[in-house]
This record gives C-alpha cells, sequence and structure tokens, in this order.
C-alpha cells in the first residue's frame, strides 16, 4: 500500500490495494489514517461488482438505503446508481446528484462517516475528463474562523433539512419528483452542533453546509441567515479547495465530517457518466460534540 498525497489542502492516492478482496487489519488502518489526513482518496484501476463495492465500503461502517429509494442495485440497495444514462425511454440513475455544496447526510439523526463512488463510466471532451468532484476543508475553514466567532458559536446548534436541498434542484428544473409525505416523516429536520470533534483528527471542524443547513437554532432569525451566509462563503475560499477529476476504474472515497462536496455538472446528456454510490454512517467513527 502506497498513498501519495496531491500537493493540496486534500487529496491523495491510494496504490497497491485491490479493492475487490477483503482489506488486511493493517491496510484498513491505513485508509483510515489517509482518510484522516487528506480527507480525500483515490484507489485507481479498481475492477468491482456492485457486491464487492459494498463489501468494500461496509468495512467502515453500517451502508444507508438512499431515503430516495430509486436507481439501485439489483439486489443491492446499499448500491445507488448516479448517471446521466438513458435506455428504452428510462433513465438507469439519478442524474443530477451532489450539484451544489453539500455534505451527505447531514439531514440525518445519525450523520455520514464517509462516501465511497466507483467510476465505471467518465464522460471527456476534448480527451480531458468531465465531470469533476470538488470538496472544501472543513478543518481548515474551522481554523480559518475568527476567534471571536469560534467562541460565539460554540456549544450552537444547526437545523439541517433533507428538504432544502431537493427543492433546489427542482427549481433548477431537476425531473426529481416532489417528496412524499412517507419520504419526509423518514427523514424530519434535525439538528448537530455547528462545530464537531472529528473522529480521526480529533480537531474540531465547521459542520454546516450551503445544502443542508436552514438556520442557527440559538440565534434570532435574522442573525442566524446572516451568519450562515458568513459560513457559506467562508468554507468555500479557494484555498480550502480541492478538485478531483475522474478516470474509470477510479474509487473515491472521501470523510464527511472534515469536507464538504460538490458534483460539477460540465457534460451534456450524450457525454455518458455512470458512477456507483455507497453511503457509510457514523456508526463505527462518530464524531465529538463537545
Amino acid at each position: 500500500m502506497k498513498v501519495t498525497g496531491s500537493g493540496e489542502t486534500l487529496g491523495a492516492t491510494i496504490e497497491g490495494l485491490d479493492l475487490a478482496r477483503p482489506l488486511s487489519r493493517e491496510d484498513f488502518d491505513g485508509v483510515v489514517g489517509a482518510l484522516g489526513r487528506y480527507g480525500v482518496v483515490r484507489f485507481p484501476g479498481q475492477k468491482l461488482t456492485g457486491r464487492q463495492l459494498a463489501d468494500f465500503s461496509g468495512r467502515f461502517g453500517e451502508l444507508e438505503i438512499n431515503v430516495g429509494n430509486a436507481f439501485q442495485e439489483p439486489g443491492i440497495p446499499e448500491v445507488m446508481i448516479l448517471s446521466n444514462i438513458v435506455e428504452n425511454g428510462k433513465p438507469i440513475g439519478l442524474a443530477d446528484a451532489g450539484q451544489d455544496w453539500h455534505t451527505d447526510m447531514s439531514y440525518s439523526s445519525t450523520i455520514a462517516f464517509a462516501n465511497v463512488l466507483y467510476g465505471v463510466r467518465i464522460p471527456r471532451r476534448g480527451g480531458e475528463p468531465l465531470g469533476a468532484t470538488e470538496f472544501s476543508n472543513m478543518h481548515a475553514a474551522y481554523d480559518g474562523l475568527p476567534a471571536e466567532m469560534k467562541r460565539d458559536l460554540e456549544g450552537m446548534t444547526v437545523l439541517h433539512d433533507f428538504g432544502k436541498f431537493w427543492e433546489m434542484m427542482r427549481d433548477r428544473g431537476s425531473p426529481r419528483p416532489p417528496l412524499t409525505e412517507a419520504q419526509r416523516r423518514a427523514k424530519p429536520p434535525v439538528s448537530h452542533p455547528v462545530f464537531l470533534t472529528h473522529p480521526i483528527t480529533g480537531r474540531r471542524v465547521l459542520y454546516a453546509n450551503p445544502g443542508y443547513s436552514v438556520r442557527i437554532n440559538e440565534l434570532p432569525a435574522e442573525e442566524s441567515e446572516r451568519t450562515l451566509a458568513f459560513l457559506f462563503e467562508h468554507q468555500l475560499k479557494p484555498e480550502y479547495r480541492y478538485a478531483f477529476r475522474w478516470q474509470e476504474g477510479d474509487v473515491l472515497m472521501w470523510e464527511d465530517m472534515g469536507t464538504i462536496h460538490n458534483a460539477v455538472a460540465d457534460y451534456g446528456p450524450d457525454e455518458h457518466r455512470l458512477v456507483k454510490r455507497c453511503q457509510v454512517m457514523a456508526t463505527t467513527f462518530k464524531p465529538g460534540e463537545d
């Protein structure tokens, strides 16, 4: 196992592992350590079935079945299909997943530990890959906050709502149907501390994001709105950001507490993309909240 950092604020490549085979304890610990240090890690040149992707991902915690309950790998609902491909007049995957800045599962009472995505088909134009995934470093974002804001927000909580991102995408013309009452009941708004202690690094991170965070509970509405607007702008400073450009066969894994991310939609409907995704919940690696 060889780990090579990107030289940027996030990102590393891990070579020498075949993710179709069970990880040794030493390699498992090495991957966790790399996630803590780099936030985002790439495993190039993988060849995985949906079952093998789920088995690898499940080593790190319980796998979530997406509340949308659609576009799942046959027989393996923990594997979600992200794709703009249409076959026989029907989409085979969710075409607009993650196309704005967010942190997956911040809207859940049990938050996410990590995402694992497998690039099966990557669009290209002029020889260059399209559909990059952008990240921003929430360790760095916390460290860069004014001292008085860290002091004032310490102990406060943020309300996160699954419907915010979903309705934002519908407002932009997404074919996503309205959420059903059952889906809304399954994921009601929840609150989490605005600052968490990261379970791997032991450092503080900013845990708020434009996709799902709707208000700071302890502040008056107008002050909450101003504060969130500041945090959303602050956490996307160029020095905190990293862009990953996909290659077919890449498995990309990132931890969700110390990063936020955005799927770049710079490809057209005839430039086909197919990615398989697992969501690892923070059942094994739980954040500190004090």
